[in-house]
């Protein structure tokens, strides 16, 4: 209830979601005209939903530290391509998980100044490679699967049994395209615009399914917030029954979402994190580099020290190199 009183004499009383429904229904009927109709009308009547609890932590594991003896610090490469801009996060995150991240560039592979022999792991983070203009992701994957050299590489360092590879928001689309490259990954799906059919950059609530995954290992039933960035993040799969899931969008009651806002993207059942069937190659939407220290949070949970429960992941990889 909203209550306006002068004097202790009431002047207007009316219920919160009505007062706010009127306030906001100028800028519906606008979004409604500029973007999808129905993604407008979701998130204006989400204001009048009694069950909408906010954002919330659930976890099903306690985070641990690092217990390496050893002091060795993997190498990881970060790799950049024209437009991407989420490296230095990405590499904080693997070298606070302990190991030795390198910035390598697509020009220093295209050009013989970098193999990808001496990496445990390749990691393609967010950005827009390309201003997106061939297709989110498809243009960075293109310079990979025609260049004789590179693409060679990349053949070779995914047939190794001891590598990983991780691919978020941009890097996922990238990945995606490559996936003829990637063994186990045919049924990954293409990455299209969003429904919204606007970019979405949100702090909103994921759940990590049980999958073989790596990165997820102990993780599985877990809701936390995550933060997104993209324009074309919905997953359009051709044919091929989605499967190997490790991570989809929930609502605020915990349940998978295919509505706007809670799903930004409207990918079908929620779905926006895919692994293979080893659990060493894994691909999600969403930037956990951007929200793995607890001060990253736009929300946070009371309680949280400087590691968010995302650092988990990046421990869990540090952990399967051993």
């Amino acid at each position: 209830e909203i209550l306006v009183t002068r004097n202790n004499v009431p002047l207007y009383q009316n219920k919160r979601d009505h007062v706010q429904r009127v306030w906001g229904e100028i800028t519906y009927r606008m979004q409604a005209l500029r973007d999808h109709p129905e993604s407008a009308r979701e998130e204006y009547d989400r204001i009048i939903d009694p069950d909408d609890r906010g954002l919330s932590l659930h976890l099903t594991f306690t985070p641990r530290p690092i217990s390496i003896s050893s002091g060795a610090r993997p190498r990881v490469a970060i790799l950049r391509e024209q437009g991407v801009n989420g490296q230095v996060e990405m590499a904080a995150a693997f070298d606070r998980a302990g190991f030795e991240a390198l910035d390598v560039h697509m020009t220093d592979l295209l050009a013989g100044r970098h193999t990808l022999g001496g990496f445990k792991g390749i990691v393609a983070g967010g950005g827009f490679s390309y201003g997106d203009v061939l297709g989110a992701g498809r243009g960075w994957a293109a310079t990979i699967l025609y260049n004789p050299r590179v693409r060679a590489e990349f053949e070779k360092f995914f047939a190794r049994s001891d590598t990983f590879a991780l691919g978020a928001c941009n890097g996922c689309q990238m990945f995606a395209a490559l996936k003829a490259l990637v063994p186990g990954a045919s049924h990954w799906p293409a990455f299209v615009k969003n429904r919204s059919e606007q970019f979405e950059g949100r702090l909103v609530m994921v759940e990590i399914m049980d999958s073989p995954s790596l990165f997820f290992a102990g993780m599985a039933g877990s809701r936390m917030p995550i933060v997104t960035a993209h324009g074309e993040g919905r997953a359009r799969f051709d044919g091929a029954a989605a499967k190997l899931v490790c991570m989809r969008y929930v609502d605020h009651q915990g349940g998978p979402t295919e509505t706007y806002p809670y799903n930004p993207s409207g990918s079908p059942q929620g779905i926006t994190g895919l692994t293979t069937a080893d659990g060493r190659f894994t691909i999600v939407m969403p930037h956990p580099e951007r929200c793995f220290r607890s001060v990253q949070y736009s929300w946070r949970a009371r309680g949280l020290g400087e590691d968010s429960p995302w650092m988990e992941m990046f421990r869990n990889a540090r952990r399967w190199v051993g």
